[in-house]
């Protein structure tokens, strides 16, 4: 990934606890009103001369997961919902290796797309792979625990 797609965690228990209060009025908004609008008030509670913001529902709900990460202090990564990935990048962000991901595609189990010699892996097919991963561990976990169970009662 490029360094401006990933948005570092916040660097202060300050900075964390200003994103709470805010994450946390601006959930009230929300779950109290249908306006998409947001005025800035001075640190009073009077009203600035800002321009109030009117913005999409969406944005705002966007705005709060944003918030709420930064509480957290957790980074954040944003990606154009259309993002390509190569091969080193998909692999770094499954933590496997390079050549795994590349028997991955030579396997058919993740799709991809070449760029002259180069593959490009679609952000959206690496997020149905790895869903397709986690219910296959579900899948095989449930079957240990199965037998397990049933083992257990032919004892």
């Amino acid at each position: 990934m490029k360094a401006p797609d990933l948005l570092e965690p916040v660097a202060s228990d300050e900075e964390a606890e200003l994103a709470k209060t805010a994450l946390r009025c601006l959930t009230a908004a929300l779950d109290h009103s249908n306006a998409p609008r947001i005025a800035l008030l001075d640190e009073n509670g009077e009203k600035t001369d800002a321009p109030v913001l009117t913005l999409p529902p969406q944005a705002l709900r966007f705005f709060a997961e944003v918030l709420k990460r930064m509480a957290q202090q957790q980074p954040i990564m944003l990606l154009p919902q259309k993002h390509e990935l190569t091969t080193q990048e998909a692999a770094a962000f499954l933590n496997v290796s390079r050549p795994f991901v590349i028997k991955e595609i030579e396997a058919g189990r993740l799709k991809c797309k070449k760029v002259n010699r180069h593959r490009r892996i679609e952000f959206d097919a690496l997020k149905r792979y790895m869903a397709e991963q986690h219910k296959s561990s579900e899948d095989a976990l449930k079957k240990l625990a199965d037998l397990s169970a049933k083992l257990e009662m032919d004892l």
